[in-house]
């Protein structure tokens, strides 16, 4: 069964049945807080190994 068998082409795919809203807002929403997560991880791991650096003398 091919990938696209529900739909004609890339524009019936987009329009995922009329709740393409909902669904690319969601996924939207998704990417934006993995995005936020990650950008957050990064900052706190180099504050932390920046403290670490600290406690050991190495500023």
């Amino acid at each position: 069964m091919p990938w696209n068998s529900h739909w004609v082409g890339v524009a019936d795919f987009l329009a995922m049945g009329g709740y393409a809203s909902y669904v690319w807002i969601s996924i939207g929403a998704c990417a934006l807080a993995v995005l936020i997560e990650s950008l957050q991880l990064r900052r706190r791991h180099r504050a932390a190994a920046r403290r670490v650096s600290q406690l050991r003398g190495e500023a």
